[in-house]
């Protein structure tokens, strides 16, 4: 199963996190599936490559708690719900 979760990256008291789509069973700073996105705590900063984590998202894709929040701050799961409407004849 693939979860997008942080990635811990920076220097001692100054992290950033890289918001990664990985494997369950790999560790915090295993290797990526790919990278989503970043998320930098101190500046209150955040990229999301909301494309991509839409795809992730449709296939299957379990977001932590963090990310779950920051996603939805940026209105990814808005969006997530615009391409499932239904159509209407």
């Amino acid at each position: 199963m693939v979860k997008l979760r942080l990635k811990r990256c920076g220097r001692k008291q100054r992290a950033i996190y890289r918001i990664v789509a990985i494997d369950v069973r790999s560790r915090r700073e295993g290797r990526a599936l790919r990278k989503v996105g970043f998320y930098d705590p101190i500046k209150n900063q955040t990229y999301l490559n909301v494309p991509v984590i839409l795809s992730f998202l449709e296939k299957g894709a379990q977001p932590t708690g963090t990310v779950h929040d920051i996603s939805k701050k940026a209105g990814v799961f808005m969006e997530l719900r615009l391409n499932h409407q239904p159509k209407f004849n």
